[in-house]
């Protein structure tokens, strides 16, 4: 039979009552004749509750019993899904990590997965389980210890398995009924998409839209997955939600598909620094010790020999970078004169596939805020997409008016 993979997120499967929605839809498409491998993440708020139980009983916790701890809550859902099943008279059983096995790397809270052995299931399958509810987040390391995946571990899960089986399908089943063209709490008009490409999403993942987790897209994008986003709480028909694909298959679409923001971020900036051959491996690398997640990048016209190196960063890694930077410079690694942080900046993205083959979208995004009064501080741009810093309290006033000046609101 077919394999369809269903992933459902911590606020579709929060209680009773939720399992049991999540389990009649699993029961459809079981009826529809397929083999189905059901993800689950913690009922919402568990892993919350459990990563808080790990810092209470020990601040410099062992990784290995920090990862047996809160890969406990995915272990209760899927035990309470096939329960739930098998009341319905659906054929289910649930598998922990390293009962399938997700063989995974040895780095504990942060586990990247290696292999997905389909044997195991798929002779379930054979024996006449129709359904495998299976763990999500977590996976089995080559010493046979529990690990997790990081946040949004149980997304990257789904797409993986999908992957292994060859499944025609993953459904990740969430909060929201798909993939928008901005943040509908941002901007009214914002207008969910029926198809959106690899690319796209990975861009507007990366960018700060929080529906899929950014290595599940890579992933989905890599083996060819094909990806629907809908919601746990509405009726669905065949074509609901949003499907993520090859950009092959979008006929039509406009030339930006999506306006993504990122209202947490940071300007820093190095002042004065040596203009010299490796001071920009020297900086970043500092950075990247220190644990910096460093985005858009600008390096000031030298003079006399010294320049300013910009980039900016999530705010709450401003205190990081300072140290770091503090750090290189009492090592001799770097010399400046100091190091300025604007904490009170947004990043705000226009996104598309469409931008390869029309020229323009630049000139027109930067109009359009200059016709607002928002000043651009950063400005990066890719083969689709641009991103611009601004200042934080024009964030809502440049999204609307990028949506309604790219006529999001309107089918390509």
């Amino acid at each position: 039979m077919p394999v369809l993979v269903m992933k459902f997120g911590g606020t579709s499967v929060a209680t009773l009552d939720r399992i049991r929605r999540a389990a009649k839809r699993v029961g459809v498409e079981v009826a529809k004749g397929y083999d189905v491998i059901v993800i689950v993440s913690a009922m919402s708020g568990k892993t919350n509750e459990l990563v808080g139980w790990v810092n209470e009983t020990s601040a410099m916790y062992d990784a290995r019993e920090y990862d047996a701890v809160v890969s406990s809550g995915e272990n209760v859902t899927a035990g309470l899904m096939a329960l739930t099943l098998q009341e319905m008279d659906v054929p289910a059983r649930s598998w922990q990590g390293w009962q399938v096995p997700v063989q995974t790397t040895s780095t504990h809270a942060a586990a990247r997965i290696e292999a997905i052995p389909p044997e195991n299931i798929m002779a379930k399958f054979a024996d006449g389980m129709r359904v495998a509810v299976v763990a999500g987040f977590q996976g089995v390391s080559p010493e046979g210890r529990i690990t997790t995946l990081g946040r949004g571990g149980s997304d990257t899960t789904a797409v993986a398995f999908a992957a292994a089986f060859e499944a025609e399908r993953c459904d990740i089943y969430t909060d929201v009924d798909g993939v928008y063209t901005t943040d509908p709490r941002v901007e009214a008009k914002a207008r969910k998409l029926d198809k959106i490409s690899f690319e796209e999403m990975l861009e507007l993942a990366s960018l700060g839209a929080k529906v899929l987790q950014t290595r599940s897209v890579e992933l989905a994008m890599r083996y060819k997955v094909k990806l629907r986003v809908l919601s746990s709480f509405e009726e669905q028909s065949d074509d609901a939600g949003t499907l993520v694909c090859d950009e092959e298959e979008i006929m039509e679409s406009n030339v930006v598909a999506g306006v993504a923001f990122s209202r947490d971020e940071a300007k820093m900036t190095l002042v004065s620094v040596a203009d010299r051959p490796g001071i920009a491996a020297a900086i970043f690398g500092a950075l990247s010790e220190g644990g910096v997640n460093v985005d858009m990048i600008v390096q000031n016209i030298a003079e006399e020999g010294r320049t300013d190196m910009t980039w900016s960063c999530p705010v709450d890694q401003v205190k990081r970078a300072d140290v770091a930077m503090k750090k290189a410079a009492k090592d001799g690694v770097i010399n400046y004169d100091e190091l300025i942080a604007d904490e009170g900046v947004a990043k705000v993205s226009v996104v598309g596939i469409g931008m390869r083959s029309h020229t323009g979208v630049a000139a027109k995004m930067f109009k359009v805020l200059s016709d607002e009064g928002v000043n651009i501080k950063v400005i990066t741009t890719s083969e689709i997409k641009i991103s611009v810093l601004i200042d934080r309290k024009y964030m809502e006033l440049a999204v609307q008016a990028l949506h309604d000046a790219f006529e999001l609101d309107k089918a390509g």
